[in-house]
């Protein structure tokens, strides 16, 4: 079964053969490009830990692949981590919007999926795609006892092929991350965090909630954000 998820996921099963070495040429391409990006994350305020998901971490990359991250978050907090996110990726040209795909998707972080300890666990159901993915997720930033809660939060996945010895993971964060954290930690982040919520809910209302495709994936609460709006590949990849 795992064997014929990999031929439809498009990643060469083995090591031989010309598509395989040319497809690992770009993946290590693609690691540089993304390890660039996502330093930013090191000096947003109240961002965790950050794993590399989707084609990066299962490896079934083409020239157009965009850069997928689960974003880990403080409690509390949710919607202005959020919120810096898209600021500083948006600024630097850097983030995937919601309507663009191939050439205009390439190289670009998706900010598809935010979640504090509340919602570490990845909500059911637990296909062989999410199962694949979640052994495969790369730490790439972060705190180590943050980054292994995670890992046992979703031991349903069973044991993870990449740990915090990998050399794209980065645990240093900034000054910059350090003031803004403290600024915005105390009464006037409440104040901040729930005017956030308000005006980013009234986004997604009128964005991703009114452009859902098959059976989405769409979580917006004070402890998850996840914008997956269409599924249908992944249906394809299990055979569904």
């Amino acid at each position: 079964m795992r064997e014929e998820f990999y031929k439809r996921l498009g990643r060469p099963v083995g090591d031989l053969g010309l598509k395989r070495r040319e497809q690992d040429v770009l993946y290590d391409k693609k690691w540089k490009i993304f390890l660039r990006r996502t330093r930013l994350f090191r000096h947003l305020p109240f961002v965790d830990f950050v794993f590399a998901a989707g084609s990066m971490a299962l490896g079934n990359i083409n020239k157009n692949s965009d850069f997928d991250v689960i974003v880990g978050v403080r409690e509390g907090r949710i919607y202005t981590a959020r919120f810096f996110s898209v600021l500083a990726f948006g600024a630097l040209r850097a983030r995937r919007k919601k309507l663009t795909h191939h050439e205009h998707a390439k190289d670009k972080i998706c900010l598809n999926h935010f979640v504090t300890a509340k919602s570490a666990c990845l909500s059911p159901p637990h296909n062989i795609y999410w199962q694949e993915l979640y052994q495969n997720i790369v730490p790439l930033y972060g705190k180590k006892e943050r980054i292994e809660f995670f890992f046992k939060a979703n031991n349903w996945a069973g044991e993870p092929k990449t740990n915090l010895t990998d050399l794209r993971y980065q645990h240093r964060y900034s000054l910059i991350k350090t003031t803004g954290t403290y600024i915005l930690s105390g009464k006037l982040g409440d104040i901040i965090e729930k005017k956030l919520k308000n005006f980013q809910i009234k986004r997604i209302h009128s964005g991703f909630l009114e452009s859902q495709g098959f059976a989405p994936r769409i979580r917006v609460t004070d402890d998850e954000l996840e914008f997956h709006p269409d599924t249908r590949r992944i249906s394809e990849l299990i055979g569904f």
